[in-house]
């Protein structure tokens, strides 16, 4: 019984699957940006170089040499729209020929939408040493197939959500120097949810979920270079192992599978999420306008495996490759109270042809970005930015089996499409300084 359960588990999905849907929310694979509402307004192209609180997370070097306390709270309202949409996946029963795998053929908006929320608080320490610690949520997404759904061997409901708490101390080290570092402590807390094939087609689907939580460490380090026209930004975050216990639930299977209805606690996953290489500067073209440009490398290649612990004991291959976006924008000072901004961002997917799936849709895509920042009082700021994502049409074609290597061997050739993918995004946030 238990290498049947292992086998169904591993045919059917993969928890750490489930987090590639975030990419259609709008990152890059599973990772949200959206930490910002200052940096959303540029399309995220000046945060590793800019300073104070608000680009914590990006670079704990941002708060090095400030003279006042500064506290920052946003929230950004996701608002996902697109479809996948099914061009021939087959399925081929024991004893049976390739057949479709039926199911509504197209799936509208599978992704909920959302509020990101974030925040940071910086302290100075004399004239030369600040602490700090920024909350975010940089995996956080909710998607819902139905169960009549094309997808259903690959995804039903799945739901992810993350706390990383960023601790963080830097350091003027001369005028023109600033140098940072902080530790990740990150929750990650996941359910998600998929249909299992019985072997007859006139057979109800059975079900599948898989629940989890758990915290891990990771680490950040960067520096920054001023000069009166130009600042440098470098920042590295490293990858995080996320280990992940919880429960297994498998029920509505029939016939000679019905030995596979179960209920398993203490089932653990293991997988990587990527390292962040981040550069930047920030030019000072007059007093009212400067130029942004920022580039991240991230090693998703990191990310080649889901790896189960006891007692499934087996490993689903991710494959994932590195990957890139870079995003260029700029800052105009409008009056001594008002500053309008605007940018774009282009992100190339780690999601590869043949290996992609309905559960993680993923593609290249543009970030439009537009904001502005209103200083209400001396102490106090309000910023707003809006994002228009678009992503491309991209094959969703992995191949999987449920049940591979045993009589019961039920191959899914995926053939789908994500089509006509967009989203928008409300971002709003205020900075307090004190």
């Amino acid at each position: 019984m238990m290498s049947h359960l292992k086998l169904s588990l591993v045919a059917a999905t993969a928890l750490a699957g489930s987090f590639g849907f975030a990419a259609s929310a709008n990152a890059q694979a599973f990772y949200l940006q959206e930490q910002s509402a200052r940096a959303a307004g540029r399309a995220f192209s000046g945060e590793v170089a800019d300073t104070g609180a608000a680009s914590l997370w990006w670079n704990p070097a941002s708060i090095a040499g400030t003279t006042q306390g500064e506290a920052v709270v946003n929230a950004s309202l996701i608002v996902p729209r697109g479809e996948v949409a099914d061009t021939g996946t087959l399925i081929r029963r024991p004893g049976q020929a390739f057949a479709p795998v039926g199911g509504d053929a197209v799936t509208r908006n599978p992704i909920d939408k959302g509020v990101l929320p974030s925040g940071a608080v910086s302290i100075p320490l004399g004239d030369r040493v600040a602490i700090g610690v920024a909350v975010t949520s940089p995996y956080s997404f909710t998607t819902d197939y139905p169960e009549t759904s094309w997808a259903r061997y690959s995804a039903l409901k799945t739901r992810l959500r993350t706390i990383d708490i960023q601790p963080s101390v830097a350091v003027a080290v001369t005028d023109w120097l600033r140098v940072g570092a902080g530790l990740n402590v990150e929750y990650t807390d996941a359910s998600l949810a998929n249909a299992l094939p019985n072997l007859s087609p006139a057979l109800a689907d059975g079900r599948q979920e898989l629940k989890g939580d758990g915290w891990d460490f990771g680490w950040t380090a960067g520096f920054q270079m001023h000069s009166d026209d130009v600042t440098v930004g470098v920042s590295y975050k490293s990858a995080i192992e996320h280990t992940l216990t919880g429960d297994l639930e498998i029920s509505g299977l029939a016939g000679p599978l019905a030995a596979q209805n179960a209920s398993l606690s203490g089932v653990e996953a293991r997988f990587y999420t990527p390292a962040q290489v981040i550069v930047g500067a920030r030019f000072r073209l007059s007093d009212r306008f400067t130029l942004n440009g920022q580039g991240v490398h991230y090693g998703w290649k990191k990310f080649d495996a889901i790896r189960l612990g006891a007692p499934i004991n087996a490993a689903i291959p991710e494959n994932y490759r590195d990957s890139w976006s870079i995003a260029g924008g700029f800052d105009y000072a409008a009056s001594s109270k008002l500053v309008v901004r605007a940018g774009v961002q282009r992100t190339q997917t780690p999601t590869r042809d043949t290996e992609r799936d309905a559960r993680v849709p993923d593609s290249d895509r543009w970030n439009y970005g537009v904001g502005a920042s209103y200083a209400l009082t001396s102490g106090f700021t309000l910023d707003a930015g809006a994002n228009y994502v678009t992503f491309s049409d991209a094959p969703i074609d992995r191949v999987t089996a449920a049940y591979p290597g045993t009589a019961a061997q039920t191959p899914i050739l995926t053939s789908g499409e994500l089509r006509d993918a967009s989203a928008l995004v409300f971002s709003l946030g205020g900075r307090l300084r004190f």
